[in-house]
C-alpha cells in the first residue's frame, strides 16, 4: 500500500517532532500495510515553510535512518502547500515540490474555514503551467461541506482531490464521515491517504479505510483508490469517473 500524504519528517511541522517519532510512525505505517509513504510537510501555511531543497535533504536522511533500523518503508518527497497567489511563480522558481519530485501532481491545501475567491483561477493556472493540482482533505473544509458545488466545479475543470482515511472511518465525526462517503459516491475524490501526524491522535487508519471502502462499494473501488496512489507516485494519469453534483436533501426529503 502507498500512502501519499503524511507528516513523518522530524522537526519540520506539526507532525513528528524527533527522529524517534519518525521511526515510531514508520513502524506503525508498516503494521498498517504501508510499504511506501510520501512525506508532505506543510508549506506556506502561515506557520511552517518547507522548501523543496530542504525536504529532499530530510527525506534522504530519514531513509538512511530507516535502513539503519531495518524498517521496510520507503519515504518519497512531497509537500503540502497552502494555496496562495504566488504558487505558479514558486513552481517556476523550483520552491514547490511535486509529489515524488518528478511527477506533475501538486498538493493544494485550502484553509479549513473557507475557499479563497481566486482558487478556481489559480487551479486553472497551475494546470496551464503543466501541473495537476490535488486538493487535500476537502471533506474537512466547512465551506465545501455547505456548498459542495464549489468542489464539483473544480473537479469538473480538471482538479483532483484526496480525502483522509480517518475521515472515512469516522474519526472526525459523523458529519465528516457522511460527507466523505458522498464525495466518493459522486466521483468527487480520487485518492485516500492518512495525513498521519503521529501514532496517537492522528494515526494512519489506512487498513480500516480500505475495509470501509470494500464494505460499502466493493473490491472495484478498493482497486481504484489503491491504483491511483500508485499512479501518483509514478507520475501517471489517475483513474477518474466523471464527477457528479451532490444534491443536499432537505429535512422532509424534498430537494
Amino acid at each position: 500500500m502507498i500512502d501519499i500524504h503524511s507528516h513523518i519528517l522530524p522537526g519540520v511541522d506539526d507532525g513528528a517532532k524527533t527522529i524517534e517519532d519518525s521511526l515510531k510512525m514508520a513502524r506503525a505505517a508498516v503494521e498498517d500495510g504501508i510499504h511506501t509513504i510520501i512525506a508532505t510537510p506543510h508549506h506556506h501555511n502561515g506557520k511552517y515553510d518547507n522548501y523543496k531543497a530542504e525536504i529532499l535533504t530530510k527525506v534522504r536522511e530519514l531513509n538512511e535512518h530507516l535502513e539503519d533500523h531495518h524498517i521496510p518503508l520507503t519515504v518519497l518527497p512531497g509537500q503540502e502547500t497552502r494555496i496562495h497567489g504566488d504558487m505558479v511563480e514558486e513552481l517556476d522558481q523550483d520552491e514547490i515540490l511535486p509529489l515524488n519530485e518528478d511527477s506533475s501532481y501538486i498538493f493544494v491545501e485550502f484553509p479549513s474555514d473557507h475557499v479563497p475567491r481566486y482558487s478556481k483561477r489559480l487551479l486553472f493556472d497551475i494546470q496551464v503551467a503543466g501541473y495537476k493540482p490535488v486538493i487535500v482533505h476537502p471533506e474537512r473544509n466547512s465551506t465545501i461541506i455547505q456548498h459542495p458545488n464549489i468542489l464539483f466545479e473544480m473537479v469538473e475543470k480538471g482538479a483532483f482531490t484526496q480525502v483522509t482515511a480517518a475521515s472515512l472511518v469516522g474519526k472526525f465525526g459523523k458529519k465528516i464521515k457522511k460527507f466523505t462517503h458522498q464525495l466518493i459516491e459522486a466521483n468527487l475524490t480520487h485518492l485516500i491517504a492518512s495525513d498521519a501526524h503521529n501514532i496517537t491522535s492522528r494515526g494512519f487508519c489506512m487498513r480500516n479505510a480500505f475495509a470501509e471502502l470494500e464494505e460499502n462499494y466493493g473490491e472495484s473501488m478498493v482497486y481504484l483508490f489503491a491504483e491511483n496512489a500508485n499512479l501518483v507516485a509514478e507520475g501517471r494519469t489517475l483513474l477518474a469517473e466523471p464527477p457528479e453534483q451532490i444534491r443536499k436533501k432537505k429535512k422532509l426529503g424534498i430537494f
